[in-house]
């Protein structure tokens, strides 16, 4: 797909004007400033207060320009205005897992509550049927204390199959991970 390619135009639940698209070199300096308010803010991704350096950011963006060029990931992001408020991908692993896509999705805090992880879900998974050659099964991890994304992740048809203990450090406490798939 070519960057900054738009899959989707329109409103959120709360009457929110959306769009979301495949990301750009330039967006690098938006998403340096979405992770970073996403880490600070401690919720439910792996970053958990660590600060990201815009020369990080842009290798990331680099990486996950040439793995969409090369078929390997499909990324989007959906934008406010000229704002950031949400990612969605899935990377394709290799080798003997060459079949497999690792999700990952989160949205800004002040527009969690309008719909936009249902609309990213859908997206993203149509997308990566069209675009990655290889994908049989999508997985993701769930935060045990995030009981909103693990129903919309059931909702989506993704099955349980395993949890770590507390395998995630989320605010100071260890919290289980959840592992879930879904065949595509």
């Amino acid at each position: 797909m070519k960057p900054g390619t738009v899959v989707y135009t329109g409103k959120t639940k709360k009457g929110t004007d959306i769009i979301v698209r495949y990301p750009v070199k330039t967006d690098v300096v938006e998403m340096h400033r979405y992770i970073n308010v996403l880490s600070k803010e401690q919720t439910f991704i792996l970053y958990q207060g660590e600060d990201v350096t815009l020369k990080e950011e842009m290798a990331f963006l680099t990486r996950v320009l040439k793995k969409i060029k090369n078929g390997q990931d499909t990324t989007l992001l959906v934008f406010h205005k000229d704002t950031l408020i949400g990612i969605t991908g899935i990377e394709m692993k290799d080798k003997a897992e060459k079949h497999i896509g690792d999700f990952g999705i989160s949205i800004a805090k002040e527009f969690r509550g309008e719909g936009i992880g249902n609309i990213l879900m859908n997206l993203i998974l149509e997308e990566a049927k069209k675009n990655l050659e290889n994908l049989k099964i999508v997985i993701l991890g769930c935060f045990a204390d995030n009981p909103v994304a693990h129903e919309m992740y059931k909702k989506f048809g993704f099955i349980e199959y395993g949890t770590l203990p507390k395998g995630l450090s989320h605010k100071g406490n260890y919290v289980d991970h959840i592992f879930m798939y879904k065949e595509v």
